[in-house]
């Protein structure tokens, strides 16, 4: 059976600051305390089923959060004067990991500064010297970092699946327009207890019609744009 390893794609504090996320002009994250909850059980169901499991943190590159990202930078300087005075405390606090989803013994937590999981770090090779072959994604947000990361892994020939149940971002409008561009690429969209059944073949993609895409563009002549 392939080994599959779990991806916590950045569920850090900073989510949690919707006063910060407010002066930025970012709603708050759709289902929060639910994607909270189903997170934390799948790392339990996770480290029994003796997975390895890696953590995304983002921090700031050596040159800066934000320099990989000329656009996101010159927002955050448009809405500088409207952010609350964070102490450094608070602004280390944003990074770690929430404490209901606090790493355990064996878990991997490595920094990143990109969208993707894989850019400039070290995650593709650990993930090759653990014999992993599939990688099941959970974490937020799904249009972002965790498209990205999904993408990426599908270039590094990583079978992907994503907890659907697991993932959320800015509203619903969001999550499920990247859920489905995911998995027109074919990648195994489900609930996690889905995925991580024993046996599980992650073959929706080839055994459901029009997966990801909406039959009626060119089934319906009265289809317009939304």
């Amino acid at each position: 059976m392939p080994r599959t390893a779990l991806l916590m794609i950045d569920m850090q504090n900073a989510y949690l600051r919707q006063d910060v996320r407010d002066a930025l002009g970012w709603p708050p994250i759709w289902r929060l305390e639910e994607i909270i909850t189903e997170c934390a059980a799948l790392l339990d169901q996770a480290r029994a089923a003796e997975m390895p499991v890696v953590y995304s943190q983002t921090r700031p590159s050596a040159a800066g959060l934000l320099a990989a990202n000329p656009r996101a930078a010159g927002h955050w300087r448009r809405r500088a004067s409207g952010l609350p005075e964070l102490t450094a405390a608070e602004r280390e606090w944003q990074h770690q990991i929430m404490d209901a989803l606090a790493p355990g013994p064996g878990d991997l937590v490595l920094p990143k500064s990109r969208h993707s999981f894989f850019a400039y770090t070290e995650l593709a090779p650990i993930l090759r010297s653990l014999e992993v072959s599939r990688l099941l994604i959970a974490g937020v947000q799904t249009n972002v970092c965790i498209e990205a990361t999904v993408r990426a892994a599908l270039e590094h020939n990583f079978d992907v699946a994503v907890a659907q149940d697991a993932v959320s971002t800015d509203g619903p409008a969001l999550h499920f327009a990247s859920l489905n561009a995911m998995r027109v690429i074919y990648v195994e969209v489900d609930r996690w207890r889905e995925l991580v059944r024993p046996g599980a073949a992650w073959d929706l993609a080839y055994r459901t019609p029009n997966y990801g895409r909406d039959p009626a563009y060119w089934s319906d002549p009265a289809f317009v744009e939304p």
